[in-house]
């Protein structure tokens, strides 16, 4: 692996304007090829196969206005007032008219002739029926009903909107670029060049401006949610950053103990890159791997943030060695530069030309100190250890409470329309209004439907949380009945999930007894049975995700105790994520700091979403940080003295790598959409506690206690796993031969 990055390095200096102008040919096509070709971005959560999901198709084909997404615009008259009033009833019936005529609108429910109307004759409750489900509904509908709304507004007359009626795409708002600006002040403060700090986010956001424009580009022919490109920015931005931070590192280092321009650069992309490459491999395995989990929009999710990752890999083995060979010395500070001239000028000596083989091939070998950490580290590894597990223990106690569910509108921004339309249901009709089920009786004689109805709406009505079951309509031919269920709870409380199970539980008897087939469907028992799906492959997908990371870094490293160290750190890291997001997002605690307005059950394919990326985000610190041990190691035999230079050589970097990820990533935390938001905190919290608790300071003390233990690999293993050579010994050999040679002549 290091041969071949270092030839591939080699290429890319003696080729720079190629390479460059290839990234950016690449860059404006698919740029111009997304502008054009880009299809639409959705939301959607369905799972095929779910009890919800197969009544819903059966629904969809027995009566397919019936199956289809629902809005609500919802009437508020001022106090003392009510909707009766003549003005009021104008726009009311006006707005609904117009309305009725938008395209995939097929029909709207006038709370005139419905009893949607609060006993106070207050608030009235307009359903609006559209064709296809919710992620369907054309975005300038959604808008032409907002327009429509802002347009009979009169004398105090509120009007809101929700469900299926108000645009669902989330955004990603403008807190963003914080977490940009933050990850260049780190790269300033780590180079002190302008040069060196501008490279890494500069090739990052080539490598972001290629995979975006790569995605769009595809979601002309697939269907994608509109998740996936926001969590493909996040991984682009951050690990793309990263992996150029670990190469520009590890060449600032070289050209500092004096190697040659063109020589350091190769030596760096060989081993640091060899770092870069298969700590990029790890996270590509963790996304890639969501598709096993049999849910389409995670598949899509996954495999478009894999494709960002693979770009931003690209990226650092080809265009930022041929930046690097435009950048010279610049990438160093001024003083340092003129240390460097020196000391080369020291190794070349009178009339001699310098040989790459005649400077440092572990550069910084004998010249890193061990700092202040490692020392307290090292001397007190029994205590640093006990006590980091403990207090990573308590932080993680939240997550067993945790309760997974998909957002609803009533977590919403408080001035949102949604918001507003689910507070003034709730108040008025009872908040599971907001959320009905539906019940669909499928009857062995058509003849029989009506009383089939009749019989499971009693059975239904009289169950513990049911407001009121009632017929909500037939198919033409009577093969299909439909209730509709209000629940006394709303569509994200827990008490809900459980009265899905209750009627799904009574209803093999209760068809029986009626000689119909009964089933749950709606949105949300849909969102209901994502969850379950969810929950159900979060074990299989940990055990796969694991199990393929744990032999990838058994091929790294060459040991059977690093692997099994990395993944127990790992899930801590993760059990300390899951606690955060627990007691931010659904018990509330910090809510007003975080922009949490209204605690909710924690979103449903985040636990997944989370292990698949800090995974990989995790490995590639374990990667960075342990190579340079196991480079020392291999070079020089002592294993306590190996972990304090490499953790010495390494974590300066390591550092700032963690700081700019993580500020990237809680830069999300303030996006107007929830979804964003929990995925951007859990993944800054993961990092953080990741590299700073588990990657550099558990990891030391277990690698100082075992010392030469850390290394053990049986024989025939070592003899059956094939070398990838990730420290860069090759190129340490081929740099003495070369040097015997030139003694020789």
């Amino acid at each position: 692996m290091a041969r071949l990055l270092y030839r591939i390095a080699r290429f890319a200096t003696r080729r720079r304007w190629a390479v460059l102008t290839v990234w950016l040919v690449a860059l404006i096509g698919l740029g111009g090829a997304a502008l054009g070709l880009h299809g639409t971005m959705a939301d959607s959560f369905s799972i095929p196969g779910t009890p919800a999901q197969q009544a819903m198709d059966r629904l969809d084909q027995a009566m397919p206005t019936a199956g289809g997404a629902t809005g609500r615009i919802v009437f508020a008259a001022p106090q003392g007032h009510t909707i009766d009033e003549p003005e009021y009833q104008q726009a009311i019936s006006q707005l609904l008219t117009d309305t009725s005529t938008l395209p995939s609108v097929v029909g709207v429910v006038d709370p005139a002739s419905s009893t949607s109307v609060s006993p106070d004759r207050r608030v009235a409750l307009a359903q609006v029926h559209f064709a296809g489900q919710i992620t369907e509904v054309p975005a300038a509908t959604q808008q032409a009903i907002a327009d429509l709304m802002a347009q009979h507004e009169v004398d105090g007359l509120t009007i809101a909107a929700g469900g299926a009626a108000v645009k669902q795409v989330p955004a990603i708002g403008s807190t963003e670029g914080i977490g940009v600006i933050v990850a260049l002040v780190a790269l300033l403060v780590t180079f002190g060049s302008v040069v060196a700090a501008g490279l890494p986010l500069l090739t990052a956001l080539i490598g972001v401006g290629v995979g975006m424009a790569g995605i769009l580009t595809v979601s002309s022919v697939v269907d994608m949610s509109s998740t996936a490109p926001i969590l493909a920015l996040m991984l682009g931005l951050a690990v793309g950053i990263d992996y150029a931070l670990f190469i520009v590192s590890r060449h600032r280092r070289q050209l500092r103990d004096g190697m040659p321009v063109t020589e350091s650069i190769a030596r760096a992309t060989g081993t640091a890159g060899s770092a870069v490459v298969f700590a990029g491999l790890t996270v590509v395995i963790a996304l890639a791997a969501l598709s096993v989990v049999g849910i389409p929009f995670l598949t899509i999710m996954g495999i478009a943030a894999a494709a960002t990752v693979v770009t931003a890999v690209l990226i650092a083995i080809t265009l930022v060695p041929a930046l690097l060979a435009f950048a010279g010395q610049k990438v160093l500070r001024r003083k340092d530069r003129a240390a460097a001239v020196a000391l080369r000028s020291g190794l070349e000596g009178p009339g001699r030309v310098a040989d790459p083989a005649a400077v440092p091939d572990r550069p910084g070998t004998a010249t890193v100190p061990d700092n202040r950490w490692i020392r307290l580290v090292a001397r007190r590894p029994v205590a640093v250890l006990i006590a980091g597990v403990l207090a990573l223990g308590v932080l993680a106690v939240p997550a067993l409470s945790l309760h997974l569910g998909l957002p609803d509108d009533g977590v919403a921004a408080p001035d949102s329309t949604q918001r507003q339309a689910y507070d003034l249901i709730a108040e008025s009709f009872g908040p599971g209004a907001n959320g009905p089920l539906i019940v669909t009786v499928q009857p062995d004689d058509p003849a029989a439907l009506q009383s089939a109805l009749t019989s499971t709406a009693g059975a239904v009505s009289r169950m513990p949380g049911v407001v009121a079951a009632m017929p909500a309509g037939a198919s033409p031919d009577a093969t299909l009945g439909v209730l509709q269920v209000i629940p006394t709870t709303g569509p994200g409380d827990e008490r809900t999930e459980q009265l899905v199970h209750t009627i799904r539980d009574a209803a093999p008897a209760l068809g029986d007894s009626v000689r119909a087939d009964i089933a749950v469907t709606g949105q949300t028992a849909l969102q209901i049975d994502v969850s379950d799906k969810l929950a159900d492959a979060l074990p299989v997908y940990l055990a796969i995700v694991v199990g393929l990371a744990l032999v990838l870094l058994l091929l790294v490293f060459r040991s059977i105790v690093v692997p099994v160290k990395a993944a127990v750190g790992f899930l801590l890291s993760v059990a300390v994520s899951f606690g955060a997001v627990v007691a931010v997002y659904q018990w509330g605690w910090l809510g007003a700091l975080f922009g949490v307005h209204t605690p909710a059950p924690v979103i449903s394919f985040l636990p997944i979403l989370l292990i698949g990326v800090l995974f990989g985000l995790a490995m590639d610190y374990e990667v960075f940080l342990v190579s340079g041990m196991r480079e020392a190691w291999v070079h020089g035999g002592d294993a306590n003295a190996a972990v304090r230079h490499g953790f010495s050589a390494g974590s300066r970097v390591v550092t700032a790598a963690a700081i700019i990820m993580a500020s990237v990533f809680c830069g999300f935390i303030l996006a107007p959409d929830t979804i964003i938001a929990s995925i951007g905190f859990a993944l800054g919290v993961g990092v953080l506690v990741d590299a700073f608790v588990v990657r550099m300071t558990l990891v030391p003390a277990v690698m100082t206690l075992l010392g030469r233990k850390a290394w053990y690999l049986p024989r025939w293993l070592d003899r059956a796993l094939p070398a990838v050579d990730i420290e860069g010994s090759a190129l340490t050999r081929a740099s003495e031969d070369r040097e015997l040679q030139a003694a020789g002549a």
